[in-house]
C-alpha cells in the first residue's frame, strides 16, 4: 500500500470532518513523531470552522419585507400583486429570481438556476383561473412552481408608483430633469381615524348622553369630541366623531331618530392626503431644452434599443426643442391622456390616442412595452439586496425579453 506523505494530510487536518470522512487511517504510514506533530495541530483548531455557506430567509418573512420596500397599497386597484403562488409552508428562500415577464422559457432558466422565488413585474395570474392544468401557458407556469417548490411574487403597478421606481428609472434617460408624477397616489390611511366625520349640536342632558353612549357601542367610530358651545344665544354641547363609511349608516339611523337633531348635522368626507412625490407616471421638465432628435438617441440609448417609434407633432420636426416630456412606462395611453407637454414617452399607446396627442403638436415616442420596464431589473437588483441587507442572492433573468422584434 502506497504511503501518504505528511503534507498530502495537513491540509484536511484543518478540518476534522473532511479528514476523517476522506482519509483511511489505515491507509497511513508514518513515523510516531508525525502522528505526534499532528496530534499538537489538531488541538490547535478552533471548535468552530466558517464555511461558505449561502444566507437564507423565510418565505413570509421575505414577503412581508418586499411589501415593507413598496406597499401594495400602492398599486391600481385593477392590479392583481402580491405573492401569486406560494408552496406550502415553512418554504425557505435562498436565490430570489427578477423579471419582467414570466414565461415558460424563464421559468425554465429560473429551474435551472435553483430560484426559491420568482419575482415577476408582470404578474403572470391576472385573469382567474377556473381550473390549472397542462393546457395553458399560464396553468403550466402554476403547475412548474408548485411541483418544484418556488414562488411567484408580482408587484407590478406599486413599483410604478414607487419614488424610485420604474417611472424615476424611466425619466433618468432623458437627463437632468425635475420631475413630479402624473397622478400623486393618496395615502394609505386617512389622516384621522377613519373616513368621514359627522358634526351636530344638542342640549345636554340625560338625552345627549344616552345618545352618545349608543354611538360609542358602534364599531368603526373613533375621536368623540364633546364640547360646550354658545350657538344662538344658547348654551348646547357640539358633538364631533368620526366614523367609517359602514359605521355613518347607523350613526345616521341615530341621529335620525331626532328630526330636530338631525337637521343640525353636518357630514364631512374626509381626504386622504396626496403623496408628492409618489405616483404614477411622471411629468418631467428638462434642465435644459433639447432637439428631438436627441431625445430620441437618449432614449435608445438608456433603452439600450436600436429603434423606436416616432410620431411627430403637428407643426414639429426631428429639429423642434422639448423642455416638458410626460411619460408613463408600459401602457400610458389612460395617464398621459390630456397632459399638456412637448412630448410623450411610453411603449405603447392606441392608434387613436397617438393621432390624438399629434393633432395636438405633442410628438410620441413609443418604445414596445416592456422595454421601457426591463432596464429597471438591474437597479432594483442593487436596491432589493441593500434592503434586504444580502441575505439572499438576487439574481436578474438573461432570456426575458420583449417578445416584439425589429424584422
Amino acid at each position: 500500500m502506497m504511503t501518504r506523505s505528511l503534507h498530502t494530510i495537513i491540509p484536511f487536518v484543518k478540518y476534522p470532518s473532511l479528514c476523517f470522512s476522506l482519509l483511511d487511517p489505515l491507509e497511513i504510514r508514518m513515523p510516531p513523531s508525525c502522528l505526534k506533530l499532528i496530534r499538537q495541530h489538531l488541538l490547535q483548531v478552533p471548535p468552530w470552522v466558517p464555511f461558505p455557506w449561502r444566507a437564507f430567509m423565510d418565505l413570509r418573512v421575505l414577503v412581508s419585507s418586499l411589501n415593507d420596500f413598496a406597499s401594495l397599497s400602492l398599486a391600481e386597484s385593477w392590479d392583481n400583486v402580491g405573492l401569486l403562488v406560494e408552496p406550502s409552508p415553512p418554504h425557505t428562500v435562498r436565490t430570489l429570481f427578477l423579471t419582467n415577464d414570466l414565461t415558460e422559457d424563464v421559468m425554465e432558466e429560473a429551474l435551472q438556476k435553483k430560484a426559491d422565488l420568482i419575482l415577476s413585474y408582470h404578474p403572470p395570474i391576472f385573469q382567474p383561473l377556473k381550473r390549472v392544468t397542462w393546457e395553458t401557458w399560464k396553468e403550466r407556469l402554476v403547475i412548474r412552481a408548485l411541483e418544484n417548490r418556488v414562488g411567484v411574487y408580482s408587484p407590478h403597478t406599486a413599483y410604478d408608483a414607487l419614488p424610485h421606481g420604474v417611472n424615476h428609472w424611466l425619466a433618468k434617460g432623458l437627463g437632468a430633469c425635475t420631475s413630479v408624477p402624473l397622478q400623486p397616489a393618496v395615502a394609505s390611511t386617512y389622516p384621522t381615524g377613519g373616513s368621514y366625520r359627522v358634526e351636530f349640536s344638542a342640549c345636554s342632558g340625560e338625552n345627549l348622553e344616552a345618545l352618545l353612549s349608543r354611538v360609542r357601542a358602534l364599531s368603526g367610530v373613533s375621536l368623540i369630541a364633546a364640547l360646550s358651545a354658545r350657538i344662538e344665544g344658547e348654551e348646547q354641547t357640539r358633538v364631533s366623531l368620526n366614523c367609517t363609511q359602514q359605521a355613518l349608516l347607523q350613526v345616521v339611523a341615530l341621529l335620525s331618530e331626532n328630526s330636530l337633531l338631525y337637521q343640525k348635522t353636518e357630514i364631512i368626507a374626509l381626504q386622504k392626503p396626496l403623496l408628492s412625490d409618489t405616483g404614477m407616471g411622471r411629468l418631467c421638465r428638462l434642465k435644459e431644452p433639447v432637439s428631438t432628435s436627441v431625445v430620441v438617441e437618449k432614449v435608445k440609448s438608456h433603452l439600450g434599443l436600436s429603434h423606436i417609434r416616432l410620431a411627430l407633432g403637428a407643426g414639429k420636426s426631428l429639429e423642434s426643442q422639448v423642455e416638458v416630456v410626460a411619460l408613463c412606462a408600459g401602457s400610458g395611453s389612460s395617464v398621459l391622456r390630456g397632459v399638456e407637454s412637448d412630448l410623450y414617452l411610453t411603449g405603447e399607446m392606441s392608434h387613436h390616442d397617438v393621432l390624438d396627442a399629434v393633432s395636438k403638436g405633442i410628438t410620441v415616442i413609443l418604445c414596445e412595452h416592456s422595454n421601457t420596464e426591463r432596464g429597471f431589473l438591474l437597479e432594483l437588483q442593487a436596491t432589493l439586496a441593500a434592503h434586504l441587507e444580502n441575505k439572499i442572492q438576487i439574481l436578474v433573468s438573461e432570456r426575458d425579453r420583449d417578445p416584439l422584434q425589429v424584422a
